[in-house]
């Protein structure tokens, strides 16, 4: 019997969007919509990959995330704490307050897991040491803090069985993996999956395929790299812009890798060279994810 070879990616741009911070990618399995954000300009968009279509909202305040609401609607991380977006996409109101008393603090990267609880993590705007901390939400929309302190409070995912939950804190230049108890919504035993030199950027968000292997899009990096279970580098994806901020499985069949990128923090001499840098990006990679899980409350 052969065994098959990994299929080559290629990298595609699904939108020119020109994000300054593009980030946040979610899959909304309800719409056939592609949800991301571009954190500093403060919208929320919806992508339609079946005709090209991007529509906004504008949220008022820099926006770190957004995810499916079981109920109708997002949830999305703000600067003054978690926000629901309604159904009809026309009201947004604040949830629970987050640092709301401090502004120099704002929400970050956040993902729900499959019990409907959503885990959002929280840094300075100046990427302090550790000012963050890492939130799970329940449905009840009780608050609690999981992990503390952090700095830049990133990526979060779990492994398919649901018993593993990976984390990024960009400046701890590691992608961390956590035993995780579904019934109880608890992580512990956090320990290193993978460290990055620093020459090969920032490790920032990330996803998990449906084979267990964990994708993480590097800042300064010009890449998205995909980890097997136990740490070991599998396969690396190069971007033709080198603020690579995020990705996530979408499209009919959840084939596709949807691969956020920034603009920001560039020259204008770098920017000249990097035309694409703030685009949306589509990789066929021949393997499978797993759609965007919904907030519960």
């Amino acid at each position: 019997m052969s065994v098959e070879e990994p299929v080559a990616p290629v990298v595609y741009t699904a939108l020119d969007a020109a994000a300054r911070i593009g980030e946040g990618p979610v899959w909304d399995a309800r719409t056939g919509q592609l949800l991301w954000v571009d954190i500093l300009d403060g919208v929320v968009h919806r992508f339609d990959p079946s005709t090209g279509r991007d529509l906004q909202f504008s949220t008022g305040q820099p926006v770190g995330f957004v995810a499916p609401r079981a109920s109708g609607g997002v949830v999305v991380g703000l600067r003054d704490g978690i926000a629901a977006i309604d159904a009809s996409w026309s009201k947004i109101e604040l949830l629970v307050a987050v640092d709301a008393e401090d502004p120099s603090m704002r929400m970050n990267d956040g993902s729900c897991d499959a019990a409907g609880r959503l885990f959002a993590g929280t840094m300075a705007f100046a990427e302090s040491a550790g000012r963050g901390a890492l939130y799970r939400l329940e449905p009840s929309l009780d608050l609690t803090v999981v992990e503390a302190p952090v700095t830049v409070s990133n990526g979060i995912d779990w492994s398919p069985d649901g018993t593993r939950m990976y984390y990024v804190d960009s400046a701890t230049h590691g992608i961390d993996v956590f035993d995780y108890d579904l019934a109880t919504g608890v992580p512990s035993a956090r320990r290193r999956l993978a460290t990055v030199e620093t020459d090969d950027g920032l490790p920032d968000g990330l996803t998990v395929d449906s084979e267990g292997y964990v994708w993480v899009a590097f800042w300064g990096g010009w890449c998205v790299r995909r980890y097997a279970p136990d740490g070991e580098l599998d396969r690396v994806v190069r971007f033709p812009t080198s603020a690579v901020t995020a990705c996530a499985f979408g499209g009919p069949d959840l084939a596709d890798l949807y691969v956020t990128t920034a603009y920001e923090g560039l020259t204008t001499k770098e920017r000249a060279r990097q035309p694409l840098a703030g685009a949306l990006f589509r990789v066929t990679t021949g393997v499978h994810g797993r759609a965007g899980l919904a907030f519960a409350g």
